[in-house]
């Protein structure tokens, strides 16, 4: 009887970046040394501590890493590359290594097979690691001539983690790595067509960007296999379909395209949308995707080819690498503090921004450890459309917590999110950009409250409403008039109950920023010798910049203290006609500003000039207005939290976004 041969399916092919991309080489290939940890064969006492020592050890090793690195090797395409004789490539990378912990723990899949076809001379070494970030060495063929292999490898020890990767080493003479792959051999839970995806970015005039993603995803065949609908919710003014370049770039997604014009009802407005015509055209799947991204299209195909694996329908998401610093991975994962209600790391020793360039993965411990999250963020986010009919869609939110509020209410209908690795793009970072101020301040704070509110496990939302009124006090002391006036707003209209919510999105905005022309602290300008050159009867604090934080134990007196002087205390007079000083964006710290009566601010992204200004009877309004917001807030709690939980099916449901929809749009546009 003669043995079944199993069929061996794709799940993660190789890939190389694109000549020019050399800032992303570290994502793909690694020629830099890496050990993992070292640790003793023994963990007597305080295990921690070791792993400390460890790890310190490590990094101070990687500082070294780009000195002691090889030359890349010369990429040859998207799936092969060329290895000068003498040279070692690792492909234990990001978007290389096999995530074999994730495999491990959402599918049912029970080994691995990889399969690389070479052209030379060299070796092939097999290296897995497990969750502490050791790296173990598994199996090696020594290579010649054109020749295929394959290695069977059981993902059962990754119960907590871990990844599998392979080396090649060219020896006496040149090697070249024609294509290699990460093979399966169970069947997809969908079948073994697999699902489909409908592609839906947001946009609100960023066409440069969906112009370029388009032309990429255009250029990326495969990847298009696994696409029912490249969709486009435009809500703009600078219309996509107006770029020059539009009809060149869609040629190729004939037939898969299709443009949706409607009213700026935010990115939860957006993504409702694409969630929403994802069921209507019978998708497996809807992608949501952030406008001002760069996409990695093989992360598409990745993230299709992972859910359709998963036991159950799981919502997949990628992980947001830093658009100007592009080796720069910002998070790995997140979750949301529940006492807090606030986003949070899995682990503490996580780094959010890890440069892959200086510390590789294969020299990342933490990276090692498989990460279970409460949400993955609407950058890059996969949603079975069994979900979407199972738990609706988004919250009516406009921007700001609509991701982690739609995670934590998978989680709580029973649906895992996944952040998976291996499947990434390019954004700006949260460090070039500070959308807590501003108009978005209205979004964060009232979003942040109605999450707690449907999602808190605690009694008046654990230290929710203290933070809060913390913020306030902070925003108000910092003189940004502007951003507490959107807070307080946020509070009144969380008052009034969650049937504001569908109205809100396309009313609330205009309202907010009609507020800009009263509030001197919303003005910027580009130019810093707009305003008045910055004078002083003598300088503050005696000349020096080390503008220290109070510290926790003196926070409260310190506070105290300067809510008095503000309040009480005159203001300078020279100070209303000249700002006292100066400060850098990274100097912008309410402690430091709150020292002022006047002051020069530059913004997150060094593109123009706030001018602050002190002033008590607005302070006095402010902090009253939000300690008796906060009061009712507070009494009113337990009620609000059931008026929002009861409605937060209807609000989230198809009926209700299908009437907003029908308000709202103003043209289809289909290539």
């Amino acid at each position: 009887m003669m043995d079944t041969v199993k069929e061996l399916r794709t799940l993660q092919r190789i890939i190389l970046p694109e000549a020019v991309q050399t800032d992303v080489i570290p994502l793909y290939v690694d020629s830099g040394d890496a050990t993992g940890i070292q640790l003793p064969t023994r963990l007597d006492g305080e295990a921690s501590k070791t792993l400390a020592q460890a790890t310190a050890r490590q990094e101070k090793q990687a500082e070294h890493l780009v000195q002691r690195s090889s030359s890349a090797p010369d990429v040859l395409g998207r799936h092969s590359t060329h290895l000068a004789a003498g040279t070692t490539v690792s492909f234990g990378t990001y978007f290389n290594a096999f995530p074999a912990s994730y495999w491990r723990r959402w599918t049912n899949l029970k080994a691995v097979t990889l399969e690389l076809e070479t052209q030379g001379e060299g070796m092939v070494i097999v290296y897995k690691s497990n969750a502490r970030g050791v790296i173990q060495r598994v199996d090696a063929k020594v290579l010649s001539g054109q020749e295929k292999n394959s290695f069977e490898l059981p993902l059962a020890p990754f119960g907590d983690g871990g990844w599998y990767w392979f080396d090649l080493i060219a020896t006496q003479d040149d090697l070249t790595l024609l294509e290699a792959a990460w093979k399966g051999d169970i069947t997809p839970r969908l079948g073994s067509a697999g699902g489909k995806a409908t592609v839906q970015i947001t946009t609100m005039n960023k066409v440069d960007y969906c112009i370029d993603n388009i032309r990429s995803l255009g250029q990326n065949l495969d990847a298009l296999e696994s696409v029912q609908e490249i969709l486009i919710v435009d809500q703009g003014t600078d219309k996509v379909q107006d770029h020059p370049d539009f009809e060149e770039v869609v040629a190729p997604l004939a037939g898969k395209f299709r443009i949706i014009n409607q009213a700026n009802l935010g990115g939860s407005g957006g993504f409702a949308r694409g969630m929403y015509e994802s069921v209507n055209n019978g998708s497996d799947y809807v992608m949501l995707l952030d406008d001002d991204v760069v996409v990695e299209p093989e992360s598409i195909l990745r993230l299709i080819t992972f859910a359709d694996y998963c036991k159950n329908p799981t919502i997949v998401g990628g992980h947001m690498f830093d658009m100007y610093d592009r080796s720069v991975l910002h998070a790995f994962g997140e979750v949301v503090n529940p006492w807090r209600t606030f986003y949070d790391k899995p682990q503490d020793d996580m780094s959010l921004g890890h440069n892959l360039a200086f510390s590789n993965l294969r020299n990342t411990h933490w990276m090692h450890r498989r990460v279970d999250v409460d949400y993955n963020g609407w950058w890059m986010c996969l949603i079975p459309t069994e979900v979407i009919k199972k738990i609706g869609l988004s919250l009516p939110l406009f921007l700001k917590w609509d991701d982690a509020e739609y995670g934590l209410r998978a989680k709580a209908a029973g649906i895992p999110t996944v952040s998976f690795p291996g499947a990434g793009l390019w954004h700006v970072s949260w460090q070039d950009k500070d959308d807590s101020v501003g108009w978005q301040a209205y979004f964060h704070e009232r979003n942040r409250l109605i999450t707690a509110l449907i999602h808190s496990p605690f009694e008046k939302g654990g230290a929710v409403l203290r933070e809060s009124l913390f913020l306030d006090v902070k925003h108000a002391l910092s003189m940004q008039y502007y951003t507490e006036e959107g807070r307080l707003m946020a509070i009144e209209d969380l008052l009034s109950g969650p049937e504001h919510l569908h109205p809100s999105l396309s009313e609330r905005l205009p309202v907010i920023r009609g507020k800009v022309k009263d509030f001197q602290d919303a003005q910027l300008k580009s130019d810093v010798d707009s305003y008045p050159q910055p004078k002083t009867k003598k300088p503050p604090f005696k000349g020096r910049r080390n503008f220290a934080s109070p510290g926790y134990q003196k926070l409260i007196p310190w506070t105290i203290s300067t809510v008095g002087r503000q309040l009480f205390k005159p203001v300078d007079e020279l100070a209303q006609k000249h700002p006292q000083i100066q400060l850098s964006y990274s100097e912008n710290r309410w402690w430091t500003v709150s020292k002022f009566d006047s002051l020069l601010v530059t913004n997150a992204e060094g593109t123009g000039v706030f001018w602050y200004k002190r002033d008590p009877k607005k302070l006095r309004e402010n902090l009253l207005r939000a300690a008796k917001l906060h009061s009712k807030l507070f009494n009113d709690w337990s009620n609000l939290r059931q008026q929002y939980r009861e409605a937060a099916a209807e609000v989230a449901s198809y009926e209700a976004w299908q009437k907003t929809f029908e308000k709202h749009t103003e043209s289809v546009l289909t290539r």
